[in-house]
């Protein structure tokens, strides 16, 4: 029995063999400038189309291949295509499987293609989609920053090989069970855009609209529409000083410290120079930080208010505005430049470059800010925050439905590929005959040549057991990490959107 609970071994009928004793693994062309034009332009698949839901078709670019190289880089129907390479290492492995559905369409070497010798293909994507969600091709991918599997990687894995009915039931089995699955993800999507949805129409009823570019802004009673430049008695960038872990100097807040507005101090850094005078970046009570630039767009402008005067400085990736109490209230305005409006405003104002989003104090400066009276902004960021517990609280559910049912998706996977998930038929063609006759066609085909051999003995020749165990340079076994199936059960959203 293996730590992960799975047995070293596999069941009676099944043999555990390298991918590439029952497939043929092959990486895709290389993109080279000579190949962006020619007489045989034709489509190709690369990593981007591919998705953990299957294949996005909706942008497949195109570039020649002679009729030699289709012959070598084609897709059939029933082919897998796998991500060989990301930058994610949850995206290592990403694995889809192709039906046919562009003519005369190719590949990229950004993804390997696995095509079975005689193994039901949709086994084989169920299987190797498995190994991609429980992160065993990461575990052994290689590369700084992009994580690599390689084809020759790929080829050597272990896999469990049933009998094939075995294997088409296994897969039957499967897609019943995972199809609830998937449809209650769905639902768990359509539960998270309602609730982003109510958020928004609660936010419009208590915040007047920016209208950005009008002279006049129609609003209630004694409200006033000002430029958060004139409600700040000053602004200005953070430190740029460098910053360590080990620093010795004072702490400094960057980015990752504004979470959901407030500073957050679990992750702190240190000024490298010990002797540096960081006093005029000290942030105080009521200061309003805001993040200045980002990779993603999604990030840039989220805020933060400070609830005390602290000894932290701040960063130069943020920008502070100190806020004039007086008049404003520095919870009103984080709330304001957190509604959806204000968030479009923000983006839209963000300059891009080189991949990163910026934002400046000018622009900040002039962006609209609704004033009520002074108790009026305290009592309906109480009504704000309160519409903000309620999403958080309801998203909170639907994330933890969605862990489970994820959980659940790992232990149906890791049980249909030791042998548990359905029974097994004694009357089935044990797994070796079929081997057998995978390696005669092969070997007809002239496909041994071709094929990647073990340095210490071929496929033809390897002694092949129910109980073999896995080489010593084998992937390891699926983890016991997920409930077991005889007492998991599949999760149900029961959520109310409030009214």
């Amino acid at each position: 029995m293996s730590e992960g609970g799975i047995p070293s071994g596999v069941p009676k009928g099944w043999v555990r063999v390298r991918l590439d004793e029952v497939a043929e693994v092959r990486l895709g062309r290389q993109r080279s400038p000579k190949n962006h034009s020619g007489t045989q332009m034709r489509p190709y698949l690369r990593a981007a189309n591919v998705d953990w839901n299957g294949l996005k078709l909706d942008d497949v670019k195109e570039m020649n291949f002679t009729d030699d190289e289709v012959a070598v880089y084609g897709l059939k129907k029933g082919d897998i295509v796998l991500s060989e390479a990301s930058g994610s290492a949850s995206e290592v492995g990403k694995p889809a499987i192709w039906n046919d559905q562009i003519p005369n369409c190719c590949l990229q070497n950004t993804l390997i293609r696995v095509r079975s010798y005689g193994v039901d293909p949709q086994y084989l994507l169920h299987f190797l989609r498995s190994e991609a969600m429980r992160g065993a091709f990461v575990e052994h991918s290689r590369g700084v920053g992009i994580h690599h599997i390689g084809a020759a990687r790929l080829a050597a894995w272990q896999v469990p090989v049933p009998p094939l009915k075995e294997q088409r039931r296994i897969v039957a089995a499967l897609e019943e069970q995972l199809s609830r699955l998937d449809a209650a993800a769905g639902s768990a999507a359509q539960v998270r855009s309602k609730l982003l949805a109510y958020k928004a129409s609660r936010e419009r009823e208590i915040v007047p609209s920016p209208q950005a570019g009008a002279a006049e802004q129609p609003l209630p009673g004694e409200w006033r529409m000002v430029r958060l430049s004139d409600i700040s008695h000053s602004s200005g960038y953070g430190t740029s000083t460098k910053c360590g872990y080990d620093g010795a100097g004072g702490a400094v807040l960057r980015i990752p410290n504004i979470q959901s507005g407030t500073i957050n101090t679990a992750d702190l850094k240190y000024a490298l120079d010990a002797d540096l005078d960081l006093d005029a970046y000290k942030v105080s009570a009521g200061d309003l930080l805001v993040v200045r630039t980002n990779g993603s767009r999604d990030l840039i402008g989220r805020v933060a208010v400070s609830r005390e005067d602290t000894d932290y400085a701040f960063a130069s990736y943020l920008i502070r505005f100190k806020i004039k109490t007086d008049d404003a209230f520095p919870d009103w305005v984080s709330r304001i430049l957190s509604t959806r409006p204000w968030r479009q405003l923000i983006e839209s104002a963000a300059a891009s470059t080189a991949g990163q989003y910026n934002l400046n104090l000018k622009k900040l400066g002039s962006l609209p800010i609704p004033l009520p009276p002074l108790e009026e902004q305290r009592s309906l960021t109480v009504a704000l925050d309160e519409i903000d517990a309620s999403v958080r609280r309801l998203t909170s559910a639907v994330d933890d439905a969605s862990l489970k049912g994820e959980a659940l998706r790992r232990s149906l996977l890791a049980e249909a590929f030791a042998g548990r998930l359905i029974p097994q038929d004694p009357a089935d063609e044990p797994a070796d005959a079929l081997l057998d006759r995978i390696r005669a066609e092969c070997e007809a085909a002239g496909a041994t040549k071709s094929r990647r051999r073990s340095p210490r003995r071929a496929p033809a020749q390897r002694k092949r057991t129910p109980d073999t165990a896995p080489v010593p340079d084998a992937p390891p076994p699926p983890p016991a990490d997920a409930p077991a199936l005889a007492t998991a059960t599949q999760p149900t959203l029961d959520l109310e959107i409030p009214s």
